[in-house]
Formats: structure tokens, sequence, C-alpha cells
């Protein structure tokens, strides 16, 4: 049976077509899921009963399971989500005090970039996610929502690269912004990559207004290539070189995140190096103070030494926002969570 959220509008219609009925019941079918929450199609009660049974036949509405579900105090929820084949993924809703609902979703299982500090590729590469497993994770995360919240924004920042999996990643991004889905702008999804500059072409070529973020971490590129060591196949230069033409061609600022390590990539003289990279261009700089991680050899900064990274930055004339970390209670940084049910931690 095949998944139903793997379909895209136009092949659903397609459904619809070769048995004679009209395109409309599609878009019924997608309110349904995206708007009523419909967890099975007997709840579709606008539709007619041979044709909920025929989509039953058809379709699986659902091809995955929650396996774990933790609460923080901020607000923060985090889901461990099993799919058919027993391969977990996480996913993350964070609430903030403007009433916005952020979504963080992965595109893979498991990650092949190896960054030193990422407990996602600890384990290495299993597949990429469908299409339609990125946007259960979506719905799933809508399930938690209390009335009257809804998704604001999008984050794909969760497990994997999202460059190495957009033949699946842009069909559920593009059914989560139309009318028909979740209705949230492209202006609201952000997508974080490790630096593939032949992806950021591809989601230039795009023409989509999606927000682009680096995690650049260092840049100098022998730092670099030991924190991310997919940096030895392109080399910094290069990543720059392509967000650069990310802008010229969208007009969309670009961020770039640095995730600091006590001792690691927060000295002055890292932050120097980050001024003479970066100086000059549209771009907001993102510091994330390390989240520990259980088998990692990395510690948090000193909150002294992400403030004078931050100010170094900013006598530059960078723009600079320090993420505040959510959800710390919840193994809220990618990977955690799933090696922890696996007694890897």
């Amino acid at each position: 049976m095949l998944n139903l959220l793997d379909q895209t509008s136009d092949q659903l219609r397609g459904w619809f077509a070769e048995r004679g009925l009209p395109g409309y019941r599609a878009r019924q079918v997608w309110r349904w899921i995206f708007a009523r929450r419909a967890e099975r199609f007997d709840q579709m009660t606008d539709l007619p009963g041979q044709l909920r049974q025929a989509l039953n036949a058809a379709f699986r509405l659902w091809t995955s399971r929650i396996a774990a579900h933790q609460r923080a105090d901020d607000g923060a929820e985090k889901l461990l989500v099993e799919m058919t084949d027993g391969q977990r993924v996480e996913c993350v809703l964070l609430r903030d005090d403007r009433g916005h609902c952020t979504i963080c979703i992965s595109t893979q299982a498991g990650c092949a970039m190896g960054c030193a500090f990422c407990a996602s590729g600890m384990d290495g590469l299993a597949r990429n996610l469908t299409s339609g497993e990125i946007l259960e994770q979506m719905l799933r995360l809508q399930q938690c929502l209390a009335a009257g919240e809804r998704i604001s924004h999008i984050v794909v920042m969760g497990m994997g690269e999202p460059l190495a999996n957009l033949d699946n990643l842009l069909p559920a991004l593009a059914l989560a912004a139309s009318p028909e889905g979740l209705g949230i702008s492209p202006r609201r999804v952000t997508i974080s990559t490790v630096g593939l500059p032949e992806g950021i072409g591809r989601l230039a070529d795009e023409n989509r207004p999606y927000h682009l973020a680096v995690s650049l971490h260092a840049a100098d590129d022998d730092l670099r290539s030991r924190l991310a060591p997919a940096n030895r196949r392109w080399g910094v230069a290069a990543i720059l070189a392509a967000a650069d033409d990310y802008f010229t061609r969208t007009g969309r600022r670009v961020t770039f995140e640095v995730v600091l390590l006590g001792g690691v990539n927060d000295r002055p003289e890292h932050a120097r190096s980050l001024v003479e990279r970066l100086g000059g261009r549209p771009a907001l700089v993102n510091l994330i103070p390390f989240n520990p991680v259980a088998g990692l050899p990395f510690a948090a900064p000193r909150s002294a030494d992400v403030a004078r990274f931050a100010d170094t930055l900013r006598a530059a004339g960078l723009a600079v926002k320090i993420r505040y970390r959510k959800g710390d209670a919840i193994d809220a940084a990618c990977g955690q969570l799933r090696r922890r049910e696996r007694g890897q931690e």
C-alpha cells in the first residue's frame, strides 16, 4: 500500500481522475488531513462511503508511530518517531512567548556528514526519509498543539543533511506551503545545511524564498574540517560563494550558524577569523552554545566567552543572535533521544 502523504497534489488528483471523480475530492482529503487532523479515512464524512473504502484499500494514512514523547517546562516537546522499517527520527515543537509554534523536522535517519559534536551522525546514515515520512513529522507535531495554536514556522534542522535529500524534502515543503496543506509561507521555512554547494545551487533554482542557514562553526578550513569533515570536499570559500549566489538569486539574507564549543572554537581569534570571512556580507550570525552530548568530548562554552564572541562580531558590523537553548530537559539536541532509547547513553 502507498503512503498517501508520498503523493503530490497532482498525483492524488490523477488517482481520482482515473476513477472518473472530480479533482476537488483531493482537496477534501488534504483538508481532512491537514486542517481537521483526521487519522482515518472513515472520519472523512463528506466523502462517499465507497470512496472512503477505496482510499482505505489503496493508501496508508499513517506509516509511523510515536516511540517516545517528552515535554519540557519551557513548552518544548520532542517526539521520537518510528517508521515501518524500525528506523527512528526525532522532531521537536518549540513555543515562544510571542505565540509562535516552530517545528523542527528531520530529513534522514541518521546522517553521513560526521560532524564531531553532533549526536545525529554518531551511527552514520541509515537512509533518506520519504516525502510522506517528512510530512508525518509535521502532522505528529501538529497533534501536540492546543486549541488555538497553529504551526507558524518550519525549521529543517533535525537529523540528517537536508540538501542531501532534496528530492523528497522539496515535495514535502511544497505541500506544507500550499493552501491544501498547512498553508505555511516559504518565507517561514528555514533549511539548515552543513554546506553542500551543489545543493545550495539547486535550492536557489527552485526560486522559492526559503531561508538558508549554513552551519559554518569555523571560518578556518583546518578547524572546520575537524569539526565538520564534509568541509574537506569543498572548503569554506566554495560554501561562502554558493551562499553569496543564493542571496543574489533569492534576495534572502543567509544565516551562518556557529555551534560554540568551550575552548575549541569560542576564542577571540576564532571570532576575528569569522569577521575576516564574513565581513561586508548582509548576513546574520547565529551563535549556538553547545548542548552537551554524552559520549562526545566537548563542553558548553562559558557565558562570558559567548558574550565576548558576540561583541567582537557586532563591533565589526555583523548582525548577531544568540540562540538560547530550549528543551535541555528533553534531550533536545538532535540524536540524543534516539540514542538514549537505544541504550547508547
